[in-house]
């Protein structure tokens, strides 16, 4: 898990609060689908653009139940990983319920173009 540092803080933009942070977290912009990661009650976002490095706070744990897959997915409340186009890298603070077990996720990809 990558250290969130005021070294890194001041290369990073930093953006507090709901509406700053939606603005600016977008994921259709490297081609992944909305409702990938949680955009509720988030308290910072930073990104770091030499790196593509992007952390989340959020107030408190989000489980969440994607019904089309039937997969239920849990939201720690700081994540953090490393964006490239349609796909994430070293995804940390996420898991997912697979056949009763909870399984750390650490990357993820998406068809170009998504389908």
């Amino acid at each position: 898990m990558t250290m969130i540092t005021e070294e890194l803080k001041a290369k990073a933009e930093v953006y507090y609060g709901m509406k700053p942070a939606k603005k600016k977290f977008l994921l259709q912009e490297v081609g992944l689908p909305r409702g990938l990661l949680p955009l509720k009650d988030i308290l910072e976002v930073g990104y770091v653009e030499e790196t593509v490095f992007v952390w989340l706070k959020q107030k408190k744990k989000i489980d969440h139940c994607f019904r089309k897959v039937r997969r239920m997915v849990s939201y720690a409340p700081k994540i953090t990983v490393y964006v490239e186009k349609c796909k994430i890298k070293k995804l940390t603070g996420v898991k997912i319920k697979e056949l009763l077990i909870w399984v750390t996720l650490n990357e993820l990809s998406v068809d170009d173009p998504p389908t």
